[in-house]
């Protein structure tokens, strides 16, 4: 068996061996198992029933890491996108909310799964064609890295509320919660931790930090202890509970198009810069990169029935790739550890589960909030990750800076709605460029979109 896996995933010609194969499948998973908790956190506030998709999001992952290992070769995990799950609970379903019949009888979350399905339906048909090359090409890198910027400042404003940092307040968009308050100060343990074990490049950083964090929560009750070890929760509520009719509704495009930019660009991102880092890339070229495609596809696909959120490729896969993994074996290490982990939904359900609190502020005002003070760090420290990419901007241009600064503005600023930053983004950068007589530098699917984009706030105004 193991001559038949060393042969099966080139470990000679890659210059690998099996243990250095599993600590970096093991690395991976370290890395990365932070989603296992924040997942159902996220999708159980639109309504999904938070055990269901712990399991498809575990089985999904799982399923499409190793056949991304199978199928490519390549060391690079899967695993709904921190962004998109957002995208999907706080933009799609609230969206879909709201063109719903009064007494439709699906759930919003299950057309959102509609939408996800489609989106990775056409990622995976257009990776046997060469458009994804066009499309690549089309979409200019201010606005790539602005979308980058501004779904990470959405999540990190996500996770200031959860932590109960940041809360609403009439009049404006927010103020400051009561630091004093115990949950809060626990959600500042958290994130202080999680800060200084990455900085001290520990692996398994931000997962560690979860489980030091519920554990010192335990004694004032804001984390509930109800086991480790039990059977996997039931799947069933969320199984081929997507509607896929309902997806179909010309109402959706603009949710179906944004779901799949965002897996797209995702996943290429990740290809393309844990590639690098791996040396994988030759003579500027990615071997087997349509498997890759395919494969993050596929997964998103499995993902939409199951019932979760956009599958793509993880960027956390670098640590296992720092950790000397060079073949997929190391993916098929990760996806079984995904698959164990389903053996842990007791402790899954203690550390995501909301915690009901009465914030009382200085001016004597009490605020019902439903804090999640254990995982709210992992969401401030992923959107701090992602503001990275705001120095890849050119903001001496402003051809080029204006377009990126409403598509990062837009994202928190106009209901959580990724959405709107994208819209807003594609249809100033069309316009800015055309007035300063720099159309030549406009590829022509950025006009399409944006004249779709237009097309549908003149409907939204109708």
């Amino acid at each position: 068996m193991r001559r038949l896996i060393e042969t099966t995933f080139r470990f000679q010609e890659l210059q690998t061996d099996f243990k250095t194969e599993i600590m970096a499948g093991v690395t991976t998973f370290m890395t990365m198992a932070y989603i296992l908790f924040v997942q159902p956190a996220v999708l159980s506030a639109c309504g999904m029933d938070a055990g269901a998709v712990f399991v498809a999001t575990c089985v999904s992952s799982a399923l499409a890491t190793i056949l991304m290992g199978v199928m490519a070769n390549y060391p690079i995990a899967q695993a709904p996108a921190m962004g998109h799950n957002f995208f999907f609970a706080f933009a799609a379903v609230p969206m879909i909310a709201r063109s719903l019949p009064e007494h439709a009888v699906v759930e919003p979350w299950q057309v959102a799964l509609g939408a996800v399905l489609i989106s990775g339906l056409i990622f995976f048909i257009l990776s046997y064609t060469r458009t994804l090359d066009g499309l690549i090409q089309a979409i200019p890198a201010s606005l790539k890295n602005g979308i980058a910027v501004g779904i990470g400042l959405l999540i990190a404003l996500v996770g200031l509320q959860w932590a109960g940092l940041v809360v609403d307040a009439p009049g404006t968009l927010m103020r400051l919660g009561n630091l004093h308050s115990p949950p809060v100060l626990l959600a500042l343990f958290g994130l202080v931790l999680t800060a200084s074990l990455l900085a001290l490049r520990v692996r398994g950083a931000i997962l560690i930090a979860i489980l030091v964090t519920a554990v010192v929560g335990l004694p004032f009750g804001f984390t509930k202890y109800q086991g480790v070890i039990s059977l996997p929760p039931s799947v069933a509520p969320t199984f081929f509970k997507l509607d896929l009719l309902g997806a179909i509704d010309i109402g959706l495009v603009s949710v179906i198009f944004t779901f799949f930019i965002l897996d797209f660009f995702d996943t290429v991102g990740t290809l393309i810069g844990v590639s690098e880092q791996a040396g994988f890339i030759k003579d500027g070229k990615l071997p087997r990169a349509k498997e890759a495609l395919r494969a993050d596809a596929a997964g998103t696909v499995m993902g939409a029935f199951m019932g979760t959120s956009t599958i793509t490729s993880y960027i956390e896969s670098a640590a296992g790739i720092s950790a000397g993994g060079r073949t997929g074996f190391a993916n098929v290490v990760t996806g079984i550890l995904l698959l164990l982990s389903l053996l842990f939904s007791p402790l899954i359900k203690m550390i995501g589960s909301p915690l009901p609190y009465t914030m009382v502020m200085a001016d004597g005002a009490r605020l019902e909030l439903q804090l999640y003070p254990v995982v709210a760090p992992a969401l401030i420290i992923v959107g701090s990750f992602m503001m990275s990419a705001v120095t890849r901007i050119r903001w001496n241009d402003p051809t080029e800076a204006l377009p990126a600064f409403l598509t990062i503005v837009m994202m928190p600023f106009s209901g959580f709605s990724i959405t709107e930053g994208i819209a807003f983004g594609f249809i100033s950068y069309a316009l800015v460029k055309t007035l300063a007589g720099r159309h030549r530098e406009v590829h022509w699917l950025i006009y399409a979109c944006a004249l779709l984009f237009v097309a549908r706030y003149v409907f939204m105004a109708d």
